[in-house]
């Protein structure tokens, strides 16, 4: 195993989630079929966070674990106090991060973040069933939780331990939503869905804005992973069209390939699951 302080590292926020299992799952996979090229003492450490206590590779997927693959898991409550407590105990174990995948996010209340003691959250139809609980659940889930942890990993992205420089990069992809796009509403609807994931997409540019001058090398992304065969969308994958169903395991492909491919460019970029930009 290679000194701590230079090894890369990955970060998983919200990290039961399917797109995150599956994530872990390449992430794992591909370490394992490069390990033959890369130097023995080369390794690899997965830093999970979700409100689960504990969290094993081996039990959340089927994927080739090595000795050079280091797991450290930490459970948050999504709290702000959480989240800095957290990001403080990564600072002092984490070596040099790479990648960051955040794939929290509700839509309705069947989603396991939500409590089932909580009144039921399903997306508006009408405005008339617009309600000020749900909007401040979908806010604080979908907007709120992200930047605090953007918030917190500024501080530690800023850390000489841990600062990305030279043709190093740290990628930092959000799942979002093409529904969070404000020129491309033509349907209507779903208001607090809609509305808090255009507010995430607005603190994603804004924070791209301050890394422009501070960690030039980070590039932020809001990524929209599709129709994903996932918990948020199963009450409507009825109308969803033959071939737009996509699996977890396809998605993560996906920003696999395109968090490997972009280059930092002092903007946040908006992709879809092709790697094409959305409208803003």
């Amino acid at each position: 195993m290679s000194d701590s302080t230079t090894t890369e590292t990955i970060i998983v926020i919200g990290a039961s989630s399917l797109i995150a299992q599956a994530f872990i799952e390449q992430t794992c996979n591909q370490h394992a079929k490069q390990q033959p090229n890369l130097p023995a003492a080369e390794s690899l450490q997965i830093i999970t966070i979700s409100r689960q206590a504990s969290i094993k590779l081996p039990e959340l997927m089927d994927c080739e674990l090595t000795d050079s693959i280091n797991h450290q898991h930490f459970n948050c409550d999504y709290q702000q106090a959480s989240i800095e407590q957290c990001v403080t105990d990564i600072a002092a174990i984490a070596g040099n991060v790479t990648r960051i995948v955040m794939c929290n996010g509700i839509l309705h209340s069947k989603n396991q973040q939500i409590s089932t003691k909580e009144p039921g959250l399903m997306p508006e139809k009408r405005i008339e069933d617009i309600d000020a609980h749900s909007l401040e659940q979908l806010f604080y889930a979908n907007s709120i939780v992200p930047m605090l942890w953007l918030s917190a990993l500024t501080s530690l992205l800023s850390q000489a331990r841990h600062k990305v420089s030279g043709e190093q990069k740290c990628v930092i992809s959000i799942l979002s939503a093409r529904v969070g796009s404000i020129s491309d509403n033509r349907l209507g609807g779903w208001y607090g869905y809609r509305a808090s994931k255009a507010a995430l997409n607005m603190l994603i540019k804004t924070t791209a804005v301050e890394y422009a001058r501070r960690l030039k090398r980070v590039k932020l992304i809001a990524f929209h992973p599709g129709t994903t065969d996932t918990p948020l969308s199963k009450p409507f994958q009825a109308n969803v069209p033959p071939g737009k169903l996509f699996t977890p395991t396809f998605v993560a492909s996906q920003l696999h390939q395109i968090m490997d491919n972009i280059e930092p460019d002092g903007e946040a970029s908006y992709l879809d699951w092709q790697g094409e930009p959305i409208n803003w």
